[in-house]
């Protein structure tokens, strides 16, 4: 790999000071892995912030344009010449890509974080992704889901002639930093930790404890997002407030989640979900739903946790009367067995692998 080399990356994922989480960390230490290795990297995100190491990242924000846009715009301002084009949170098969390759020679690699809708797409979106397919995926050098079901649903999505470009790179997160729970007498302190947006299903938590109010308990949530609002509304609606308690972003969410009993993911959709993964290694048993929350199939039923249906209040609010009645627990687990897939050094090298010029 030469000392001239230069790649850019392309992330659609806007960047809050008060959020640090797996992408940032992926971002800061595969920013420095170039660098050590001679790789210059131009960052084009929404915005630009200085938090955590983002101020040593050579960052372009596109601001009120598409990150998209704007990258087409920069490269045919300044002639840019990367060997590597990646994007990370940008639509798949689109006009972007073919534009791409109408001005540069660049190997371009698409990562896959993209959620699928609960119910599938529409007859119409099927066909129009099959066509996008067929159309733009072959200035595609290389497809990267980040679990096995987001391959799966990627192909299912664009074609299975994809398949002999198509790999799977699990997301990494930071192990050692997470202490580990280990007192598990408590069954009554849940924490929800996530974006919060319809598709992650917080709704129907508020739903199933509205008839749960004859217990003590409590239900700490982190995160913030554009369904917030309407997710207070509900909670004071049903006058949960001493219940569900809004946290808001936190930076250190490694250090509470072993302060908890039980991690609550009721999500619709997800490629990956870090909340889960972070929550198991950190000894503290998962409520999520069946096939979504559990994309990765790390949640065994009474072993680190409980499994209910996406969307089923009822069953939801069955699991959380048995843990309030004491009738279902789980008592001790350990994510230690899972840190060797996910550490976020092997998300770094397994990346970084992508972009030397003999791999693709």
């Amino acid at each position: 790999m030469n000392s001239n080399h230069k790649i850019a990356v392309i992330c659609n994922y806007e960047l809050q000071p008060g959020r640090v989480g797996g992408m940032d960390y992926f971002f800061w230490m595969f920013d420095q892995k170039c660098k050590e290795n001679k790789v210059a990297v131009d960052w084009f995100f929404p915005n630009k912030t200085e938090h955590g190491n983002y101020s040593h990242l050579s960052i372009f924000a596109s601001n009120t344009q598409t990150v998209e846009s704007f990258f087409l715009e920069y490269c045919q301002k300044n002639q840019s010449n990367y060997s590597h084009i990646v994007t990370h949170f940008v639509e798949l098969c689109t006009p972007f890509f073919y534009k791409i390759n109408r001005f540069s020679k660049a190997k371009i690699i698409a990562v896959d974080h993209n959620p699928r809708p609960l119910k599938g797409y529409s007859l119409k979106k099927k066909v129009e992704k099959k066509i996008k397919g067929i159309l733009y995926s072959k200035y595609i050098h290389l497809f990267v889901g980040v679990s096995k079901a987001t391959q799966k649903a990627l192909l299912e999505d664009f074609g299975f002639h994809l398949k002999n470009k198509t790999i799977v790179v699990f997301n990494g997160i930071n192990v050692e930093r997470f202490i580990q729970k280990k007192d598990f007498s408590s069954h009554s302190n849940f924490i929800i930790a996530s974006h919060l947006r319809k598709e992650k299903g917080i709704q129907d938590v508020i739903e199933a404890v509205k008839n749960l109010k004859e217990y003590s308990f409590t239900i700490d949530v982190y995160g913030k997002g554009n369904y917030e609002l309407t997710l207070k509304q509900m909670v004071h609606e049903y006058s949960l407030g001493e219940i569900i308690r809004f946290k808001g972003s936190v930076a250190d969410l490694y250090e509470r989640y072993a302060q908890y009993d039980y991690l609550i993911h009721p999500s619709h959709g997800e490629t990956f979900c870090y909340s889960v993964v972070e929550s198991l290694l950190s000894n503290l048993p998962v409520i999520t739903t069946r096939n979504q929350g559990n994309v990765l199939g790390l949640v065994e039923e009474n072993k680190n946790g409980f499994l209910f249906d996406e969307t089923n209040v009822t069953e939801l609010e069955l699991v959380l009367r048995n843990i309030l009645n004491k009738e279902k627990a789980i008592q001790d687990i350990d994510g230690k067995s899972i840190s060797k897939d996910f550490s976020l050094e092997k998300m770094v090298d397994n990346h970084f692998a992508l972009i030397q010029e003999n791999k693709l």
